[in-house]
């Protein structure tokens, strides 16, 4: 999950590459994100599955702004733990 830090929006995305993409959004190469540069990672979490990742993707962009708030602040994000 990226945070935009122009107006705070949250993009959440799957990826196999993180730091990658977040230059891409970082560099104006996604059409939604181009706008509201620049970008921060604020929650990063790993899979061992594509499936697991895209399912974990589906909820988090159905969930409110609270819920998203609150799981940035948890240590089930890899940013807190300082493993990346």
């Amino acid at each position: 999950m990226i945070e935009s830090l122009t107006d705070g929006t949250l993009y959440k995305g799957y990826t196999t590459d993180f730091i990658k993409r977040v230059e891409q959004h970082n560099n104006g190469e996604s059409a939604f994100t181009s706008t509201k540069m620049p970008w921060k990672l604020v929650f990063l979490q790993k899979f061992d599955h594509k499936k697991s990742a895209l399912i974990a993707e589906k909820k988090l962009k159905r969930a409110n702004q609270k819920y998203l708030r609150w799981l940035i602040d948890q240590p089930i994000n890899l940013i807190n733990t300082h493993k990346i």
